[in-house]
């Protein structure tokens, strides 16, 4: 049996209509002890006025009560099964690093952290600066080259982030993560998930304690945790399957890496929400679909800082005409996954969703927020289910059947 996938790419036809997906990572929330959540609360007219003339809904990532990672978020948005294809978070930031990956590789993301004997208090070190932590790698690189057999390579990342290369024959990425997710808890090691892993797991658990004695005078960045262990998937490309061009453009490494892992052409931007918008202004007539990313509303999610988050969308709201006036077919403002402010971590929080184009059923929705989305018109869809819908108000798709 077909899956959606592969039904839809039997039915894309060509045309000449243009696509926005703007994600804003971790949008979704739950109400704080006011009632309200951050999209209620943020004065946000464009959004607010687009959603008047919109289809409104809300997906599920993953399946229902599933709290999903980033990468699966953005899996299923872009139309991949998030079960069926599983990535590694590790080959993410890799790639979206400009981390070379070859056969040999094993790839994982690392986060600076902070301990207090053997337990994790901080798990990203005080959001270090990525001028900070680019320090505190190049120390890493200098003192840890490799363990037994396997080469060891270090690549700075965004803020607390940063890659672990291991290079070796017979090397395997089944393996747990050396994190323990929550702060307050203790230290922990990987373990291998099959017997052909042992050996990849003994030299990891070796690089963290070397990690910690390199870093052992560092006053927040005293360790690493890692995870997301990963060689380098192969999963059917973007472009083939729905026949678009498409582009990415993303401020942090590992959403340039799920995009150029299903082969979108990454386009160098700007820091700010402003930079990437004008961005796709720039790269306009070279492309038919445009991925752009919003990160600090998960990150300000993850930090428990409500007032931030509002921030956030109210700068999205200020420069979203710089989209708006370039009138694409069909636009798009959704997350890859709900982060609400009170959890502190992404939650299986259904994600607010709307698409608008010339062939919306408007007028039933006023404005945009996870309440009038749970009262739209699309209903509760799966994520991976919207790429279908962005291709059939962008004309995009053929009858299927007689």
């Amino acid at each position: 049996m077909y899956d959606r996938q592969h039904i839809l790419s039997e039915l894309v036809q060509p045309a000449s209509t243009k696509i926005v997906l703007l994600v804003m990572d971790g949008v979704g929330d739950v109400p704080n002890e006011k009632g309200k959540t951050p999209l209620q609360v943020a004065k946000k007219p464009n959004l607010d006025q687009l959603a008047k003339q919109s289809d409104l809904g809300q997906t599920i990532p993953v399946m229902h009560g599933v709290t999903p990672g980033s990468g699966p978020g953005h899996l299923a948005l872009f139309g991949y099964d998030p079960v069926k294809y599983q990535i590694g978070r590790g080959i993410l930031e890799a790639l979206g690093s400009d981390v070379p990956v070859g056969e040999k590789d094993v790839v994982a993301r690392a986060n600076f952290a902070t301990i207090q004997g053997n337990i994790v208090v901080d798990r990203r070190a005080g959001r270090p600066s990525t001028e900070e932590s680019s320090k505190v790698v190049e120390k890493l690189a200098r003192s840890i080259q490799s363990i037994e057999d396997v080469k060891i390579s270090f690549y700075p990342g965004k803020e607390h982030r940063f890659v672990v290369k291991l290079t070796a024959d017979g090397l395997d990425d089944r393996l747990s993560d050396a994190d323990p997710q929550k702060e307050g808890k203790p230290f922990i090691y990987t373990q291998p998930l099959v017997a052909e892993a042992e050996k990849t797991s003994r030299i990891v658990n070796k690089l963290l304690d070397e990690i910690r004695k390199v870093l052992s005078n560092e006053p927040k960045m005293n360790c690493a945790l890692i995870r997301g262990f990963s060689k380098y998937p192969k999963l059917p490309q973007f472009p083939q399957v729905y026949k678009l061009k498409a582009a990415a453009v993303a401020t942090y490494p590992m959403y340039r890496g799920i995009a150029k892992l299903v082969g979108m052409e990454v386009i160098q931007t700007g820091n700010t929400v402003k930079e990437e918008f004008e961005t796709v202004k720039t790269a306009w007539k070279d492309f038919d679909f445009f991925y752009v990313h919003v990160k600090k509303t998960d990150s300000y999610g993850e930090d428990g800082d409500f007032d931030s988050k509002v921030h956030v969308i109210e700068e999205v709201d200020g420069v979203l005409p710089i989209l708006l006036q370039l009138q694409p077919d069909v636009l798009v403002v959704t997350g890859d996954h709900s982060t609400p402010v009170s959890l502190k971590s992404h939650s299986w929080h259904p994600v607010p969703l709307m698409i608008h184009s010339k062939h919306t059923r408007r007028g039933l929705s006023s404005s945009f927020d996870e309440f009038e989305c749970a009262r739209g018109s699309l209903g509760t869809i799966y994520a991976v289910d919207v790429m279908g819908l962005i291709l059939a108000h962008a004309l995009r798709l053929e009858k299927f059947g007689a």
